[in-house]
């Protein structure tokens, strides 16, 4: 019977763990599989007129919800 794809991507993932560590199985995949779009012009829209401070507020507020909703789990 043929392995479905998620199966084989299991099979595969504890193949490469099982050789390179969890540490060298995550490179080896961070390496092989790429993103999509453009990330530096995403940047410059994303950042377009904001100033270091602003950006450090918008993550720390990001971030303390992030919070408040993990412990309201």
């Amino acid at each position: 019977m043929p392995k479905t794809l998620s199966e084989i991507k299991k099979q595969g993932w504890d193949a490469l763990v099982k050789k390179l560590g969890l540490s060298g199985a995550t490179m080896f995949i961070m390496e092989h599989e790429k993103g999509s779009g453009d990330y530096t012009e995403e940047r410059k829209k994303i950042f377009a007129g904001k100033s270091v401070d602003e950006i450090e507020r918008e993550i720390r507020t990001l971030k303390s919800k992030q919070k408040v909703k993990r412990e309201n789990r």
